[in-house]
């Protein structure tokens, strides 16, 4: 670009950042005069306001489990890591659930394994999840893999819940 334009485009926007900033400071005056706090909106004939097309989302996650308990099978990965190493798979769901990495460590003290049965009603009550804490205790206790292994495949699942549907104008 030849100095000329550059000179000419800088007066353009500063001449554009002036009415700006007058706009700005009539909209603050009137708002300061009539004791409002809210914002004001004004309209000139200087500022032109583009608003952009939104996008129709749509959710597909319901109240219920994606996966029932015994669906182990349909993540053959995370059935395969629960099986053979139990304890890592354990420590790593509890991470992706935003928990501490060790947590799960403690299960072996007491009779329901007590980080498991919190894991699972906290994954509930984040994710809007219908269901007894009696299912939570049973699950818990009697199917330890297939538990983790349900939370895990919620987690999953619900990483990245919207789908965009309409992007065009």
């Amino acid at each position: 670009m030849c100095p000329v334009t550059l000179t000419a485009l800088h007066h353009v926007y500063k001449d554009v950042l002036f009415h700006h900033q007058v706009a700005v400071i009539q909209v603050s005056n009137l708002a300061r005069t009539q004791g409002k706090h809210e914002a004001v909106t004004m309209s000139t004939s200087n500022v032109t306001t583009i608003s952009q097309p939104k996008p129709f989302i749509m959710t597909t996650m319901s109240n219920k489990w994606s996966s029932g308990i015994c669906d182990c099978f349909q993540d053959m990965t995370l059935c395969c890591f629960c099986c053979w190493c139990p304890g890592c798979f354990a420590c790593k769901t509890a991470y992706d659930a935003g928990e501490c990495l060790c947590l799960p460590l403690l299960d072996t003290f007491g009779l329901v394994p007590p980080i498991a049965l919190a894991l699972r009603v906290s994954l509930r009550q984040r994710y809007g999840i219908e269901d007894t804490i009696c299912n939570d205790c049973v699950y818990a206790f009697f199917c330890v893999p297939c538990n983790w292994c349900q939370m895990a495949r919620e987690i999953k699942t619900r990483a990245n819940p919207i789908t965009f549907v309409n992007m065009s104008i």
